[in-house]
């Protein structure tokens, strides 16, 4: 049965702003408490979403999560009602608040890892939810992510959810940003690349010294046994080090894949040479055919394409057969990438098109086109089984950017995040939210 990927973007949440709370994330750090604008960082991605959809591509929606979040607070020993829960924890320590306000579950491709049904033993799309047990902000997410993605999956009999690994440091797991998919087409079977920047219980794996390595082998290996995966249609490569230190915190930001086909900086993998000869040999045997682009470090430095994010971009399947690689508007503001990209187009490769974006608002804390989208590959079955609520078209896009307008701040600073009332605004839009994707109550407010 023929299958397509649908991007399901994450929905920029109402708290917005820049707490600089990612260690090893440069930009996210350097943007640390400056003031942010939700309104605009929301209609930048929804903008994204919806240009995307009119130029054919599929998309759904990921909605955001409840924040700030007050039972979190609780669990960590302050009381009283809500609002009072938030003014004890901007008195007596505000870093637990903004990091219990963060809106980084935005990034859709930390959400989870998603193999679909024509890799899996059993036949169903599988799904496990990432524990991001590296950072704070983002360990609180994955209660409320697999009760979503239950909500946009929920039938069993195309879909299969797990819950997330241990949240202990040997199984770090930072879900689709260290993760990609080759195959001949959507629809048959495929080789998953899962890559990770440490060995927990392996000493002979060499480790980051400066800045932390956030995806152990061990949960890369625990996904893969999670979804049935083949032994054969299997590859697992470590992230250089070096790079790691350099900023490079996931391996979407130093290579991007689609098909056949994958763009990496030459310094991304440890020991890149055997795992792009193993991926090659295991995707042949899938009568699949690799097409490695190496970008040298000549022609981007890392250091470039961190600032630029070329390879945090999106590589999508056009009409006529070749691919659109969507980037952000920092790419064309640099010249040696936007330099390197014009040849590529040029060259008549796999990759014939570029389309730029303006994210800045997401850019500046670190995240591009590809850290906002979660990838789902989908046939036509499965497709008809997704919530239908979930999936962009003209209407819902309209319902957005009103819901949007409606209920979002264009500004915020840390001392917003102790303002009661915000609290309050978010639940208000949460609540409308669930009602116009039709998710049914998802929220620890709605739940409790």
């Amino acid at each position: 049965m023929s299958a397509q990927e649908v991007n399901f973007d994450g929905l920029v949440g109402p708290t917005h702003n820049y707490g600089g709370l990612s260690w090893g994330n440069l930009a996210s750090q350097a943007s640390g408490q400056t003031l942010s604008n939700p309104k605009e960082a929301a209609r930048q991605g929804l903008a994204k979403m919806k240009a995307l959809h009119d130029l054919g591509f599929p998309q759904g929606v990921l909605a955001p999560q409840e924040r700030p979040d007050v039972a979190t607070l609780r669990r960590l020993g302050f009381s009283g009602s809500d609002a009072e829960v938030v003014g004890r924890a901007a008195r007596d320590a505000m870093p637990l608040l903004v990091a219990c306000s963060s809106a980084a579950a935005m990034w859709a491709a930390n959400a989870c890892t998603v193999s679909p049904s024509a890799d899996s033993a059993d036949g169903r799309v599988h799904f496990t939810p990432a524990n991001l047990n590296g950072t704070f902000h983002r360990a609180i997410e994955h209660p409320t992510t697999g009760r979503l993605l239950r909500a946009m999956f929920a039938d069993e009999r195309h879909f299969a959810h797990h819950p997330a690994l241990p949240a202990v440091s040997q199984f770090g797991d930072e879900g689709a940003a260290n993760h990609m998919r080759f195959c001949r087409s959507h629809g048959e079977p495929g080789v998953e690349f899962f890559v990770f920047g440490r060995s927990a219980f392996d000493p002979g794996h060499p480790a980051p010294l400066r800045l932390p390595a956030r995806q152990t082998q061990e949960a890369s290996e625990a996904v893969a046994r999670l979804h049935g995966l083949e032994a054969e249609a299997l590859v697992f490569a470590q992230q250089s080090p070096a790079v790691i230190d350099q900023g490079v915190f996931h391996n979407d930001v130093i290579a991007v894949s689609n098909g056949e086909v994958l763009l990496h900086h030459e310094d991304a993998f440890l020991h890149g040479v055997q795992a792009l000869a193993e991926l090659r040999v295991k995707l042949a045997r899938r009568g699949g055919r690799l097409q490695a682009i190496s970008v040298s470090r000549e022609e981007v430095s890392v250091a470039e394409a961190l600032r630029s994010y070329l390879f945090n971009s999106q590589l999508l399947d056009r009409a006529d057969g070749s691919m659109l690689l969507v980037v952000p508007e920092e790419c064309r503001a640099s010249d040696s990438v936007w330099r390197y990209l014009t040849r590529l187009i040029a060259a008549g490769g796999p990759i014939r098109e570029v389309k730029v974006f303006d994210l800045e608002q997401s850019m500046r804390n670190g995240g591009g086109p590809a850290c906002l989208r979660l990838r789902v590959v989908l046939d036509e079955r499965e497709l008809r089984a997704v919530n239908p609520g979930v999936l962009l078209d003209d209407g819902l896009y309209a319902r957005l950017d009103v819901w949007i307008e409606r209920h979002y701040r264009d500004r915020l600073n840390e001392a917003d995040l102790a303002d009661p009332q915000l609290l309050a605004e978010c639940r208000t839009a949460l609540d409308e939210l669930t009602q116009l994707l039709g998710l049914g109550s998802v929220y620890p407010f709605q739940i409790d």
